[in-house]
Formats: C-alpha cells, structure tokens, sequence
C-alpha cells in the first residue's frame, strides 16, 4: 500500500514537471516570436524615417520652382509633422496596442499619400522635374517607398507567425496566463496607393 503510494507521488510530480516544462517552453517560444516583431517593426521605422529625412530636401527643392502649388507641398510638411508628434512611447507600443498601431499606419500613409501627390504635381513643371536635385531625390523616394512596402510585408509575416502559434491550443491558454504581454499582433492592412512606389513619368 505504502509502495503505490510513492508510486503515485512520483507520477503526480512527472505530470507537474512536464507541465511546467511545457509552459515554460512555450513562454520561450512566444518571447522569441514577440522579440522577432518587434525587430521587424524596428525595420519598418528605420524606412520610415529615411523617408522622412528626405521630405525636407524635396520641399526646399520644390518651393524654389516659379509657381509651384504651395498646397502641395505644405500638405507634405503637415503630414510629415503629424507623423513626427507621435509620442516614441506610443509607437514603440503599437505592436501590442491595435489603436496605437492604427494612428502611426493611419498617420505614415498619410504622408506618403501627400508625396505621392506631390510628385504627381511636379508632371506639370518640365523645368523642375528635369534638374538633377530632384530627380535624385525622387529616385531616393521612390525607392524608399519600395522599401516600406516590403518591410511591412516583412511585418507581416512576422506577425502572422505570432499570431499563428499563440492561437494554437493550447498555447491560447498558456499565453492568457500572462495577461496583456503577448496580446495579438495587428497586421497592416492595404490602403491605396500606400504600399506601392509613386509612379511618375518623366518623358519629356
């Protein structure tokens, strides 16, 4: 009698033990997905920020034109300066927080919308649209745009993965053990004109 019961303590321990085991590897196996996002998200603000360093040298080389709409390029300075008054804590949060994530995207698509425009509008200054400043630029822009729209597909799949195996049972249930830290990623979602280049024909 004594001996079954040792013999049953060691097998509730085994099953305790292999529990925490199991929970203990699927929290590593989250971290290292969350960690993966989040490098992911790191990339898709770097092009960002390569665009918008280059909004300032774009501006400065438009408004030198002779009668170039002046709404235009004011509506790329605004929108470049909304994207700059996102507070860093509510971008770096974004990947957990689908409202924060949402103002950042809403805000970003904004400005590329305005640029995209604003290269549109350039069609109709030959002089502008032909010196070497803005066609460097515009080749700078374009291919940053290319850029972001594959660092955010890159995103993607970077969330989709998380995503994926946190919704797994019964990973589900082990990652609500840990409250908010490993909510759902949101995903980017596709807008018009927001994850392709600008396209400008520059044939005279």
């Amino acid at each position: 009698m004594q001996g079954n019961r040792s013999y049953t303590g060691w097998i509730v321990l085994g099953v305790i033990a292999i529990g925490i085991f199991y929970v203990g590897a699927t929290y590593n196996a989250l971290v290292r997905l969350d960690q993966a996002v989040d490098a992911q998200w790191g990339q898709v603000q770097n092009v960002y920020q390569r665009r918008a360093d280059l909004v300032p040298n774009l501006v400065a080389t438009v408004k030198g034109a002779a009668n170039f709409e002046k709404s235009t390029y004011l509506a790329v300075t605004q929108a470049r300066a909304a994207v700059a008054q996102i507070p860093p804590a509510t971008v770096q949060s974004a990947t957990s927080d689908p409202q924060a994530f949402a103002r950042d995207a809403q805000a970003q698509d904004q400005l590329g919308a305005a640029l995209s425009h604003l290269l549109v509008t350039v069609e109709n200054y030959p002089d502008l649209k032909a010196t070497q400043n803005f066609l460097t630029l515009q080749s700078q822009l374009e291919g940053t745009e290319n850029r972001i729209a594959v660092e955010r597909m890159h995103y993607n799949e970077a969330a989709q993965a998380f995503n994926t195996k946190r919704d797994t049972a019964p990973t589900v249930f082990i990652a609500g053990l840990f409250g908010s830290k490993f909510n759902e990623k949101p995903y980017f979602q596709a807008q018009a004109g927001a994850q392709s280049a600008p396209t400008v024909n520059f044939t005279p």
